[in-house]
């Protein structure tokens, strides 16, 4: 996706230089580059906001490598006072919610990523894998911008 000339402050996407794997190969530089696209658009860092959004990102990048078969791509985008995030992995299925316990570790990530978002979508890709994208309201007005829909993140449909 190619942002709109002089939007580049609300867009942050993350590919890497052969088109193919992710520039974002862990989940400490999924929240980096989220948490720099939240500073520009100028949500502050030590808000809940922030913290909820960087959760969100940790979650879905952390599932993708443990979880997915690995990270596929990423992307990430600010459009009036929502966070759009699109994480893509090599596997297919949807995440499901295990049962956590005594000796089992974890389990907690997609219910938090389910609490946290206002919309998830899982669309699985014609060629294996999947993307998981969420939008997440932020608390930010005076962003509004209007951008056509070809130039929108993939999934991500423009209100009319």
């Amino acid at each position: 996706m190619n942002p709109p000339e002089g939007a580049d402050e609300i867009f942050g996407s993350e590919h890497g230089e052969d088109g193919q794997r992710p520039a974002v190969i862990t989940s400490a530089i999924a929240r980096r580059t989220v948490g720099e696209l939240l500073e520009r658009a100028g949500i502050r860092l030590d808000g809940v906001l922030a913290a909820d959004a960087l959760l969100v990102t940790s979650e879905l990048v952390t599932n993708a490598i443990r979880h997915g078969g690995g990270l596929t791509h990423f992307h990430t985008a600010v459009l009036d006072d929502v966070l759009h995030l699109e994480v893509g992995d090599a596997n297919p299925l949807p995440p499901t919610v295990r049962s956590t316990g005594r000796g089992r570790p974890g389990g907690y990530g997609w219910p938090l990523v389910q609490t946290l978002t206002d919309h998830i979508d899982v669309t699985p890709l014609p060629t294996g894998g999947k993307t998981i994208t969420i939008r997440q309201r932020l608390a930010v007005s005076r962003w509004t911008m209007r951008i056509p829909q070809s130039q929108l993140p993939y999934g991500v449909r423009a209100e009319q």
